[in-house]
């Protein structure tokens, strides 16, 4: 059996003009998790990331040897575009700037999205999981034995939810649980592919480790 060891990025700026820059912490997760892979032996054959800057900033300080592959599947899906779309451009103020407010938003309008409740968004539920389900296929499609892909939460959520075969609804659950830099892990051969590892964080597990842990 194979290994597809999927990496959340490193925490991104959350509340900045562009969110999609690993902050100082973010590279310090990435950096960590890969000092950590190295101590237990463990070197990917190949590595695949999405085609966002935190995603591949993410894969470049974890500081392996093979050249990164890119899928656009493994990008997260558009919370700011889902938003827009919900509420027709008018974004109540509290969405924007509290923390708590924002994330159950998320929540609550991803379960929206995947209903078929948002009028013309940027891309249907149906196609983001057919879009994450390609991407797992070509990452899958190899003679590589350690695989390492660093991807985005929903997409990690939606890859664990399809593997047991869960509900929708579940993809979000996984979601919100998913640490910055942490490894969910599957094992594969042929048509098998199964969940051996969700959402763990060894390399956080020192008081200094525990220092880097956060969410967003």
């Amino acid at each position: 059996m194979a290994e597809l060891l999927v990496i959340r990025h490193g925490q991104a700026s959350f509340g900045a003009e562009n969110y999609d820059v690993l902050s100082d912490l973010g590279r310090a997760q990435a950096r960590a998790a890969g000092e950590w892979l190295r101590s237990m032996d463990w070197t990917p054959d190949r590595i695949v990331t999405g085609t966002l800057n935190r995603q591949i900033d993410t894969a470049v300080e974890m500081g392996f040897a093979p050249v990164p592959e890119e899928h656009a599947g493994l990008n997260e899906y558009d919370f700011s575009n889902l938003l827009e779309a919900r509420f027709k451009g008018d974004i109540p103020d509290l969405v924007k700037g509290d923390r708590k407010v924002h994330f159950r938003t998320l929540r609550e309008t991803v379960f929206a999205w995947q209903r078929d409740e948002i009028d013309d968004p940027y891309e249907t539920w149906t196609t983001f999981v057919e879009r994450v389900e390609a991407a797992r296929a070509f990452s899958v499609d190899t003679d590589a034995k350690k695989v390492l892909v660093v991807s985005s939460g929903g997409v990690i959520g939606q890859l664990v939810a399809a593997s047991l075969g869960a509900p929708a609804s579940h993809m979000m659950n996984l979601n919100l649980q998913i640490k910055n830099a942490a490894m969910t892990r599957f094992m594969f051969s042929g048509s098998l592919f199964s969940l051996n590892e969700f959402n763990a964080t060894p390399h956080y597990a020192t008081p200094q480790g525990a220092a880097l842990m956060s969410y967003s």
